[in-house]
């Protein structure tokens, strides 16, 4: 029988498209705005065209707080206006993400007033948003991956707060805000869906290791679930998390995201060597979604280069997996859908979308080129799924 939480899936489509849109500061302190970029800003129309042409009516979409909130506590609402306008024509559903890396200038997570700051933007969002859309399904992600902010902030100084062993401090900030920010959307609107999205890893020791290392990366493999630990309460109560606040748990996996602590490497992710470390994907979505018991999303996944019709391939099959096994997989978002460039060098394009940019042309990010192997290897994956959830939707049908 269907799963209950897939027969209440809030998405308009199973397979849904991310557009890039960090505005973070990057490892040289120079802020970088990828809605623009891309070119997605200047070519909404065309895009929502064209993930519709390819079977998606979802998208990812950031409101990027740095551009909105220029002053504190006076928002310009305008470019999310373009993008909702957009959104409206072509009939595609935007699940909003308040905060995707970047930071207004004189902010930064360990600020004494970004919690407060925080809050107050997601009540001025919900108050933008429901004056015009009263009725619609709401779908937003307040803080987009803070593990991996607080460790790129927090211990490599790759972004604000531009900090070395601080990424504990930068993560409680993080989530601090988090939790104050969900507090104000429930109380704006109490029927608001969550979506957290966070890294989804499998950090191992190395073959034949002893205990102490066997532990170490035992520790370090089980942090990966303290941001929405601390969501939900479970850690740092004093931060005033709730059970209650868990809702949609959205995870990003990557080809690196599964490696060896010490020394490190990574684990090949096709596995050809049938190392016994390693665990499909379907089983690391088994186990989030057993530690939480709510639905599941894969909210970003890619490969860049060549091997990306392979990925799709891979992704298609655990997530056919993960459903027979009872996983309440909501959905799978192709993030970035459009090729971006480097966030610290800006040149190199990473080539990692369903479209790529054109590298020849002096505006690459206005250039769409389909990436035909990728397209096709969509075109199956969707066949897949869809046959996967036939029989359930039959089923649940046949019981009613």
């Amino acid at each position: 029988m269907l799963h209950p939480f897939l027969a209440d899936s809030p998405f308009r489509s199973f397979w849904m498209a991310g557009f890039e849109c960090t505005d973070q500061q990057n490892a040289f302190g120079h802020r970088v705005d990828f809605l623009t970029l891309t070119g997605h800003l200047q070519l909404l129309d065309t895009d929502y065209q064209l993930i519709q042409q390819q079977g998606m009516s979802t998208a990812r979409e950031g409101i990027r707080w740095s551009q909105v909130e220029r002053t504190p506590y006076h928002y310009d609402w305008s470019t999310v206006q373009t993008l909702l306008d957009a959104g409206q024509r072509h009939g595609v559903q935007q699940v909003w993400d308040l905060c995707h890396f970047g930071y207004p200038d004189d902010l930064t997570p360990l600020h004494p007033m970004f919690a407060r700051r925080f809050a107050a933007l997601c009540r001025a969002f919900v108050d933008f948003y429901r004056g015009q859309r009263p009725d619609d399904v709401l779908i937003v992600t307040p803080i987009n991956e803070v593990s991996f902010m607080s460790w790129l902030g927090g211990d490599v100084r790759g972004t604000s707060p531009y900090c070395v062993g601080q990424g504990w401090e930068v993560k409680r900030g993080l989530m601090r805000a988090y939790i104050e920010g969900v507090a104000a959307l429930r109380e704006a609107d109490p029927s608001i869906r969550i979506l957290t999205t966070e890294p989804l890893i499998n950090i191992v020791p190395r073959l034949g290791a002893p205990r102490h290392e066997r532990d170490r990366a035992r520790d370090f493999d089980i942090h990966q679930f303290q941001s929405v630990d601390m969501l939900a309460g479970y850690l740092c109560p004093e931060l005033g998390g709730r059970p209650e606040y868990l809702d949609l748990l959205g995870f990003n996996y990557y080809y690196d995201n599964q490696w060896q602590l010490d020394p490190h490497h990574k684990l090949p992710w096709a596995n050809e060597g049938r190392d016994p470390r390693f665990k499909p994907l379907h089983k690391l979505l088994d186990r989030a979604y057993r530690r939480y018991g709510r639905p599941v999303v894969l909210t970003e996944t890619s490969h860049p280069g060549e091997h990306r019709p392979q990925w799709l391939q891979m992704i298609t099959r655990e997530s056919v997996a993960a459903l027979r096994a009872g996983v309440p997989l909501l959905g799978v978002c192709l993030y970035p859908i459009i090729d971006r460039p480097d966030w610290d060098h800006l040149t190199p394009w990473h080539r990692a979308g369903l479209w790529d940019a054109d590298p020849h042309h002096s505006e690459p990010g206005l250039t769409r080129l389909l990436h035909q192997p990728s397209a096709e290897a969509l075109r199956q994956a969707q066949r897949k799924v869809a046959a996967a959830l036939a029989p359930r939707r039959k089923q649940e049908v046949a019981l009613l």
